[in-house]
């Protein structure tokens, strides 16, 4: 009545460690550290009992004492199981921390537990992190292991271990993008006629583009906005100005962009004939109405299309904002500020072939807009604007009309 040596895994180790054992002899059960046995003790059993021949004979089994000291029997194979359970797949990470969920199936199994988080590798310029000193002691069955602060789209590595040098979990995690950091230098190449930037690190993540914002104010006349919103591959560090003729100036605004969106954004204004990129204010010089008739709320607007000849037929917007305000005017152009708001609307949509005398205020409704009666004794500005969208580009044109009732 004897028990052959169990062929369970081979990390398990027995105490007393033969090859038989006696019926009801105990043997202690233990793993490597950071494991454990579902049973820490066995006891060798036989039962006298026939097999499906019909054939008489001793049966040998084991039993295993539970947790509240029962003996049951051991139905399949015994494994040394990891006494810590970390899922890298459930854990959170932002930008700036990582936090890691951990479980203790075996708590005399994790005493003394500690975890910690460093750079993965060590950092570098221009993109320079500081080394991470997080360390902590791990108690109780169940925790969350937080790592911060850390440095945006940066490797670290998160490790448990028991001392003096078993791992039992180590993993390497990314930070999160973040928005970029402006570009540092936009200047203008006169002699290619483009404009050139240097690219920001990819400190904070991977730069996968560029929106970049060219209004252009013409010298001829100053009536007459530009404004170009394009959206450029990462690779790309120059764009060629448009056309203009030579006195004309343009306001630049140029953002990088990573996964987490746009950056801070650098802009400059420079001058065509100038090789310098020292800024030229230019203000803007409407144009005016004609017959303004304060007692009934309008005013007569000498519109041209904007579309050339060459082009088909295009909607024209009317957009009227009770402001003389430049800056503000030039963010209705650009299509940064949202219609309808507080001070500026749409009044109608114009099919322009030709010159056309516009009443302004003159009450009309239709296409779901009106063209509302003016208020006596307010600055106006009235845009007509062109507006050309593309996949990787947006381009606005208008022409002011600035008049005071």
């Amino acid at each position: 009545e004897m028990c052959q040596r169990p062929q369970w895994d081979s990390r398990l180790q027995l105490v007393p460690d033969q090859e038989n054992y006696k019926k009801n002899e105990k043997v202690m059960l233990s793993c490597p550290k950071g494991f454990q046995p579902p049973f820490t003790e066995i006891q060798c059993q036989t039962q006298f009992q026939d097999d499906v021949y019909g054939t008489l004979g001793y049966k040998e089994f084991w039993l295993g004492r539970d947790s509240r000291g029962a003996w049951i029997p051991i139905q399949s194979s015994v494994e040394c199981i990891e006494a810590l359970q970390v899922d890298p797949e459930t854990s959170e990470i932002s930008s700036t921390s990582i936090k890691l969920k951990w479980t203790c199936r075996f708590p005399d199994a994790c005493q003394g537990m500690r975890a910690m988080c460093q750079l993965a590798v060590p950092s570098s310029p221009p993109c320079e992190a500081e080394e991470v000193n997080a360390e902590q002691m791990l108690h109780g069955q169940e925790g969350t292991f937080t790592c911060s602060p850390l440095q945006p789209f940066t490797e670290y590595s998160v490790t448990i271990h028991l001392p003096p040098n078993t791992t039992l979990f180590s993993w390497l995690f990314t930070t999160q993008e973040t928005v970029p950091d402006k570009p540092e230098q936009l200047w203008l190449d006169p002699d290619r006629g483009s404009l050139r930037w240097s690219a920001p690190p990819s400190c904070n993540g991977e730069i996968i583009g560029y929106q970049l914002s060219i209004t252009a104010r013409n010298a001829g006349d100053s009536s007459v906005l530009e404004t170009q919103r394009l959206r450029l591959d990462g690779s790309v560090t120059e764009h060629r100005l448009p056309e203009h003729s030579p006195g004309s100036s343009y306001a630049v605004m140029i953002q990088g962009l990573t996964a987490a969106g746009a950056g801070a954004a650098l802009t400059r204004e420079f001058h065509s004939n100038s090789s310098s990129d020292t800024p030229h204010p230019q203000t803007i010089s409407c144009r005016g109405a004609r017959d303004i008739a304060p007692s009934q709320g309008t005013a007569v607007l000498p519109l041209r299309p904007i579309a050339r000849a060459s082009e088909a037929a295009r909607e024209h917007q009317l957009i009227v904002a009770a402001t003389h305000n430049a800056s503000l005017i030039e963010s209705i152009c650009s299509g940064h500020a949202r219609l309808p708001n507080a001070s500026a609307y749409l009044a109608a949509l114009l099919n322009l072939s030709a010159a056309t005398d516009f009443v302004l205020g003159d009450g009309s409704r239709g296409q779901g807009l009106h063209n509302a009666a003016l208020s006596p004794g307010r600055d106006y500005t009235a845009l007509l604007r062109l507006v050309r969208l593309g996949p990787q580009a947006e381009k606005f044109t208008c022409v002011c009309y600035s008049f005071s009732l």
